[in-house]
């Protein structure tokens, strides 16, 4: 069956009509210009420019009233159900990542974890790229899928970047199913941490015998989940040696600074790369296993792993002011991220912290920063607060709401050839529409 055949017959509603709400529409209009289709949203204000009389609308507080008479819901990521009573329409949920594994040609690789996932993706991407490989990078990353599905070809190879909000419903895997790692995060989308953790292994669900799950074998929370890996599956360790109670045939490790498949060299963890920091090697090592599984040419791997250049607002070298070095790594939205940033830049003599507060707990930064020698933290609403107030006595703390603020600070008091870099520990919901909209105006101060 192909996706025309799929979608022809039955009785559509897009939940959502944000970036991907509008790619699948414009997907559904190219192969049936005349089909009734309806949008639901729960924003009344939506743009309806170019609309034509065979779309209906369901907005507002009552957009999911009778949403269960439909045959098919495409929900985009950012449509939250965690409060809802999904119980009469939920097997009808389906999302285009799941159209893209059911009926797209060509060999998929998704990619998901709570940090990491972008660079992994497009890091990989560029592999398969650099090789000859006709490749697409689809998905969180920014490009909707169902914009591209039409130009997928048997021959392709499909690096997809995927978020817990596509995965909450799936019931589908990629070729290779990648999960970097799991911190608590988005616990404002899902009722319990059980709930994300559950949505994040959904990336290897119901796999074929041929599919391939490479998974972090050390990463806590990951670890405390019960899930049946498979002798064939991969596990990717930092330390010298699997966990002994995760029963598969092949791993990638560190040994004495040094990178293996089972037995293979493949890397040296100190070779020099574009993109550093230690939590870093971690997911390249994820993009050798590709390499191994695929069986590419590992000098060109490697080679490319050395010299791909790091993506934006991702510890992103931003200008010198006043002999001030400022970074701006604005997609650190959980504390563990904010740490990775100071340890890997080293030279931080700046912080500037804080976002929404959606429950994700704040004591690990705290300690780090209560050991670390920086000397300065700039605190931003919400979860800036309660780090002002931790650590007030102990560091220069200083409160403010103004990114435009936050910088004059910075300039005024971090030591000349030291740093300073927003790395927010939290989402920037509250006060932005995104990080990269935090990260431009930083930007655009520090300019």
């Amino acid at each position: 069956m192909t996706i025309e055949e799929f979608l022809k017959d039955k009785n559509i509603v897009i939940l959502g009509f944000g970036k991907q709400g509008k790619s699948t529409l414009n997907f559904i209009r190219k192969h049936f210009p005349d089909k009734k289709i309806t949008i639901a949203d729960k924003n009344k204000e939506i743009d309806k420019t170019g609309l034509d009389e065979n779309v209906e609308f369901k907005l507002g507080e009552d957009y999911l009233k009778d949403i269960d008479k439909f045959d098919l819901i495409i929900k985009a990521p950012g449509v939250v159900l965690k409060d809802e009573n999904i119980s009469s329409f939920k097997n009808k949920i389906i999302t285009d990542y799941e159209l893209l594994l059911m009926f797209s040609k060509g060999f998929k690789i998704g990619v998901t974890g709570t940090k990491g996932k972008s660079t992994t993706s497009t890091v990989l991407y560029n592999v398969l790229k650099d090789q000859g490989k006709n490749v697409f990078l689809l998905g969180n990353i920014g490009n909707p899928i169902l914009d591209y599905i039409d130009e997928i070809t048997d021959d392709s190879f499909v690096v997809i970047e995927v978020s817990s909000h596509t995965l909450e419903f799936v019931k589908s895997s990629p070729d290779i199913s990648i999960l970097l790692d799991i911190f608590p995060e988005h616990l404002d989308h899902v009722n319990t941490l059980e709930d994300y953790i559950n949505a994040k292994f959904n990336i290897a669900v119901n796999p074929k015998d041929s599919n391939r799950f490479i998974f972090n074998a050390e990463n806590e929370l990951m670890r405390n989940h019960k899930f049946n890996y498979r002798e064939t599956d991969v596990a990717v360790c930092l330390e010298n040696e699997i966990p002994q109670d995760i029963k598969v045939k092949n791993v990638v490790y560190l040994k004495n600074r040094d990178i293996y498949f089972n037995n293979e060299f493949l890397m040296n963890a100190d070779e020099p790369r574009k993109i550093k920091g230690e939590h870093q090697l971690n997911n390249m090592m994820f993009i050798l296993a590709v390499s191994q599984i695929l069986g590419l040419d590992l000098d060109k791997t490697v080679q490319t792993i050395k010299t791909c250049e790091p993506l934006e607002h991702r510890m992103e070298f931003a200008g010198r002011v006043n002999e001030i070095d400022f970074y701006d790594d604005a997609i650190a939205t959980i504390p563990i991220a904010a740490i990775n940033c100071i340890k890997t830049l080293e030279n931080v003599d700046t912080l500037i912290v804080g976002g929404m507060d959606r429950g994700v707990p704040q004591d690990e930064l705290i300690d780090f920063l209560k050991q670390n020698q920086l000397r300065n933290i700039i605190c931003m609403p919400e979860t800036g607060n309660t780090i002002y107030d931790a650590l007030k006595e102990v560091k220069h703390c200083y409160k403010t709401d103004s990114i435009k603020e936050a910088v004059e600070i910075a300039k005024m008091a971090t030591e000349k050839g030291k740093s300073c870099v927003l790395s927010p520990a939290a989402s920037s919901y509250n006060n932005f529409k995104n990080f990269e909209e935090k990260g431009n105006l930083y930007k655009k101060c520090i300019k």
